[in-house]
């Protein structure tokens, strides 16, 4: 352990140079053609896949597994992208153990399923390395679509609206496009810029053109895009974060886990990027599992979830808990934080324990504290700023059917949009199926 690991603080150069790049080394590195086979192999290729059922794009996984046990990669590629444009981060970041592998007939009968990720992940590779776009677009219409976000939602609604022929314009706040697969996920998961080298590759179907910079309220308005654009797709995910209602929340160092997950994605030199000795994180999601592991990878000597329910009550899966603790990570439930102490910045968070009760949870006067010099917030993000006009459910903009909002000519899917489950994969599929649907009103009024 080095004196800089011991130092308390949020400082940077915790760990020695050499140790950051086989920390964040990709955490599931890719299969050989070889493994990929056998894998393939271990299929039953059922007729009524429930892998299938289980995965919200509805890839036939049989079949690009079938593909793959055939020695034609590139056909099983073809298979996943038609269904899921943003197959090969899917293949990266999906829970697949909730949904197609924890599905999988294997599973059940021998605890060991299928590895339908990693196979995702092999054949989408080998086409996406080639350097050439497998679809061309449809022949023009004419018509012209705003997609409002440059993330999972928006990338997939927009590349399948020009693979119908319309032209698109893909606005971003960001200075970058991709969104959470940009921003907000272990960078251990994407390596060597993955994220980004898969939207160029999306992009080279032709038809988008993309305005990175460009932020819905401050930019351009809702009614402006209505009155240019024959339709609108809003994909704008969450950018608000909430509060801990915590006492001294507002001391320095207390940040947003999806913030610190940024700047780790974000700067080119991981020497350089500033962590605590003592790292406390407060959530149970994915979020706080990517912060708590990344910080302890940036050499934090203790790092630390505290959630406020049970461990089986978390959203992080099985998993990615286990994947927490094997990497140092400690794992406390039933708590949730009453204030946090320090001077200036914190030094201290103080907790309470918890239990279900008739109406919630409830305090059950028991204290505890725990040191810390970096306080990272993960209990969920919240929809800042709806454009009035929209109709909204549960915080979230209001849809139905195919992300159709209240107002006419205006779709929503991902994260901001109501009835979802905060999934990349799920995010891929609304923006999908609203592309589908705004094609299909669009010509039916140009053929009315």
């Amino acid at each position: 352990m080095t004196n800089s690991q011991l130092t308390p603080g949020v400082v940077p150069g915790r760990l020695p140079s050499e140790a950051y790049s086989v920390n964040f080394q990709d955490v599931a590195p890719p299969l050989e053609r070889n493994e990929a086979r056998i894998a393939a192999d271990r299929c039953y290729f059922c007729h009524d896949a429930p892998c299938v059922t289980a995965c919200p794009t509805s890839i036939d996984i049989p079949l690009f597994i079938r593909q793959i046990s055939t020695g034609t990669p590139d056909a099983a590629a073809l298979t996943i992208f038609h269904q899921n444009i943003l197959g090969g981060i899917c293949a990266r970041v999906c829970p697949t153990e909730n949904l197609c592998e924890g599905s999988c007939v294997r599973m059940t009968a021998e605890g060991k399923p299928v590895e339908i990720g990693a196979l995702q992940r092999y054949a989408t590779d080998h086409l996406m390395a080639r350097g050439e776009h497998p679809f061309t677009r449809g022949a023009p219409t004419g018509k012209r679509v705003a997609v409002v976000g440059a993330g999972p939602s928006g990338l997939s609604a927009a590349h399948r609206l020009a693979a119908k022929g319309h032209e698109v314009v893909l606005f971003d706040a960001r200075p970058k496009p991709g969104g959470l697969n940009e921003y907000g996920i272990a960078s251990y998961k994407a390596v060597d810029g993955f994220a980004a080298r898969e939207v160029d590759w999306l992009m080279g179907i032709g038809g988008i053109t993309l305005q990175s910079g460009q932020a819905l309220g401050r930019d351009f308005t809702l009614d402006s895009l209505r009155a240019e654009y024959d339709a609108v797709f809003l994909g704008l995910g969450l950018q608000g974060v909430n509060a801990l209602s915590a006492e001294g929340e507002d001391r320095g160092h207390v940040d947003h886990a999806v913030d610190f997950i940024r700047d780790l994605r974000q700067t080119p030199d991981l020497t350089a990027l500033p962590v605590g000795r003592d790292v406390i994180v407060i959530g149970g999601g994915m979020t706080a599992v990517d912060a708590a592991v990344q910080a302890k990878l940036l050499g934090a000597q203790n790092v630390t979830i505290v959630y406020r329910r049970g461990q089986d009550r978390m959203s992080a899966s099985p998993h990615e808990q286990d994947h927490a603790t094997h990497s140092g990570v400690r794992i406390i439930c039933n708590a949730a934080p009453l204030k946090v102490h320090g001077n200036g910045t914190v030094r201290e968070v103080e907790f309470f324990y918890t239990r279900d009760g008739a109406n919630g949870l409830e305090d059950t006067g028991e204290r505890f504290r725990l040191p810390c010099d970096q306080l990272l917030r993960a209990i969920g993000q919240k929809l800042d700023g709806a454009p009035q006009g929209l109709g909204l459910s549960g915080g979230k903009i209001a849809v139905s059917g195919p992300g159709r909002t209240s107002l006419p000519g205006v779709w929503a899917g991902g994260d901001c949009a109501s009835g979802g489950d905060d999934l990349t994969v799920t995010a891929v599929a609304e923006g999908r199926d609203a592309a589908e649907d705004i094609h299909a009103q669009l010509m039916e009024a140009a053929h009315g």
